[in-house]
């Protein structure tokens, strides 16, 4: 199959070689050297290559390939013969590319190029690979296969997150832990630590369907559409696509070469999964500290000092709150490189590549971190509950109580804070919750029955109405929680 004269492979390369750029570029010329008359130069090489960051689509290449000569020859392009001669070839410089034995040339600019020049090396048919194909074309549907594939992966480590939150929601809920809720960062409201973890597992579902989203407008096969116009050749857009697995066949060629909306949907996505996974982050920092004192991180989720050898330090939930401006930096800079540009394929498209593919990296890591944390995190009822019990944090249930018996809101609202003012000008800081609930008991619009709201944990278990932080609502939110993550999770094992 493969004649006798085949290169060597070379040196074995590892696993993110870059493009070997020399003083001068030598070795087979490029797909495109036929029209000039010298080598480019090498600071153009430079520029111009993507190799060291793109190979990571070498599958998806030589996927795309191998559709695209098996229509070659269902068409009456190629021979039975050359289209299996072509992928044999091209399965073995998946095997070498795979086992690190691919020789990268100086002219391979990027993973299409290496590719071809590596299979034509392999077979000579494999110079017929391109008939009918553009670059253009060819990374636009290589580029939308990785995304697919990427996407599928980082729903599933996102419902893993989102698990985990559950289970140890369902852990907090059944021993009645609870704690203050924040607003501005001040106690506001007591409400159980399975509704604050269940908050952010509701969070990390709607990522997921912002990624379902993307990942629809992603199935699209741009294959066929050529450089901008598609091919006077009887070319079969539709065949490739089905044996790609795609959904649906690009309509117009201008739009299916230069489209990178799905790598913008797919950013945006992940921007707002960072965005969540730092807020989760921020939180595990505060909640860390000796201030809050509400966890303890397991030392395999945790830091020290070089200097200080009492600390440890919530790396974990530091980096994913830092790392969530980096993914929102991508998504301005990618919508910038897009808005200025013309029909159809422009260089500038190359940008979308770097951008995605770190952003999936970052969350990829981040997420698999948090979940480690939160799997072994150790919650602190007590200290929480400390918080959750402060006489203060029934303020406004004090004030519905009056509502209750027919005072209009307002008023209920300016007798409270009236009490809560008189509580706090107590010198005594340790002395203010009980003055409060004496000023309570002795108000004559209120008394002992409401002075009972403020027992350790009243607060807390009255919080009934649907959706809200009490135990009875909760215990509701959970099962239908458990549902959201079930079908969220058939609907990922449907794909």
């Amino acid at each position: 199959m493969f004649a006798d004269d085949t290169p060597a492979h070379g040196t074995p390369a590892d696993d993110t070689p870059p493009p070997p750029i020399g003083p001068s570029r030598t070795g087979p010329a490029t797909l495109w050297q036929g029209r000039f008359t010298g080598a480019p130069a090498d600071a153009l090489a430079a520029l111009n290559d993507s190799l060291g960051f793109d190979q990571r689509m070498f599958a998806e290449d030589i996927a795309v390939s191998r559709a695209h000569v098996s229509m070659l020859a269902a068409v009456g392009l190629l021979t039975d013969g050359e289209r299996d001669d072509i992928v044999a070839a091209l399965d073995e410089v998946e095997i070498e590319i795979a086992e690190g034995r691919m020789f990268w040339a100086p002219t391979d600019e990027d993973i299409h190029t290496a590719v071809e020049r590596r299979a034509t090396e392999l077979c000579g048919a494999a110079a017929k690979m391109h008939t009918g194909r553009s670059r253009n074309d060819q990374v636009a549907t290589d580029l939308r296969l990785w995304t697919r594939r990427a996407i599928d992966e980082l729903t599933g480590l996102l419902l893993g997150l989102a698990r985990t939150l559950a289970a140890r929601a369902r852990e907090a809920q059944s021993a009645g832990m609870r704690l203050p809720g924040y607003t501005h960062l001040q106690q506001a409201q007591p409400v159980g630590l399975a509704h604050h973890l269940a908050a952010h597992a509701w969070a990390l579902l709607r990522d997921v369907e912002r990624l379902g989203d993307a990942r629809r407008r992603t199935d699209v096969s741009p294959l066929g559409a050529g450089a901008l116009a598609g091919s006077t050749l009887p070319l079969d857009p539709s065949a490739t696509a089905a044996e790609l697995g795609f959904a649906a066949v690009f309509e117009n060629s201008l739009d299916a070469v230069s489209d990178r909306d799905y790598v913008a949907d797919t950013l945006f996505a992940l921007a707002m999964s960072g965005i969540h996974l730092s807020r989760l982050g921020e939180e595990l920092v505060l909640w860390s500290s000796a201030e809050f004192g509400f966890v303890v991180l397991d030392d395999a989720f945790a830091t020290g000092s070089s200097m200080m050898p009492q600390k440890k330090n919530p790396d974990v939930a530091e980096l994913a709150r830092g790392k969530a401006g980096r993914l929102i930096g991508y998504l301005a800079g990618l919508l910038a490189t897009l808005k200025g540009l013309p029909l159809a394929y422009n260089k500038d498209l190359q940008e979308d590549k770097e951008p995605l593919f770190d952003s999936i990296d970052t969350v990829r890591l981040v997420v698999l971190a948090l979940d480690g944390l939160m799997q072994t995190v150790e919650f602190h009822a007590q200290a929480m509950a400390a918080g959750a019990d402060d006489p203060f944090a029934a303020a406004t249930d004090l004030a519905e109580w009056l509502v209750a018996r027919g005072m209009p809101f307002r008023d209920a609202h300016g007798v409270i804070a009236g009490l809560v003012r008189r509580a706090l000008d107590e010198p005594d800081v340790s002395s203010r919750p009980h003055r409060l609930t004496e000023l309570v008991t002795t108000h004559p619009d209120l008394g002992p029955e409401a002075a009972r709201l403020l027992a350790p944990g009243a607060a807390y278990l009255s919080r009934s109405t649907p959706g809200a932080g009490g135990p009875d609502a909760v215990a509701v939110q959970l099962e239908r929680l458990d549902a959201a993550l079930a079908a969220a999770g058939d609907a990922q094992a449907g794909r």
